[in-house]
């Protein structure tokens, strides 16, 4: 199960639909060993595309280095679908190479840019298997 706060839950939802119609995609870093998600990092879509996103390698390996020198990993790795559910799709799991990570999507194809229903899923993808799993939503 993914237990996360209400912000950062709130943070995800606000930059996919900010980023629609475009795919939005980000990291929420955590302590090592912790599984918990404290520290939220929207990334920029390098590949600035409603169907596809792509972490720029650039700002990854910074990311990487970053969390190295902080004692982080990344606890959930994020992206949203802008005209389909939030399902990994062949692409989303063939780049999932985080076996501890919560893979998070959001679809904002009813809501686009604007408050409206969303949805709100967690996965978890090792050797490329999908585990749905619940997502517990709490007070900071």
């Amino acid at each position: 199960m993914l237990t996360i706060t209400r912000e950062l839950h709130d943070a995800i939802v606000a930059h996919a639909r900010a980023d629609h119609p475009d795919e939005a995609c980000g990291v929420i870093a955590g302590p090592v060993g912790a599984g918990r998600p404290e520290r939220f990092i929207p990334m920029l879509n390098a590949a600035r595309s409603p169907t596809f996103y792509e972490f720029d390698s650039g700002d990854l390996l910074k990311l990487y280095r970053e969390m190295d020198d902080r004692d982080e990993e990344p606890v959930v790795i994020y992206h949203s679908h802008t005209a389909t559910e939030a399902y990994p799709s062949r692409t989303d799991v063939s780049y999932a190479s985080e076996p501890n990570a919560h893979y998070v999507l959001v679809s904002t194809a009813e809501c686009g840019n604007d408050e409206g229903p969303f949805q709100f899923r967690s996965y978890r993808i090792v050797d490329g298997v999908i585990t749905e799993e619940d997502v517990e939503v709490v007070g900071a």
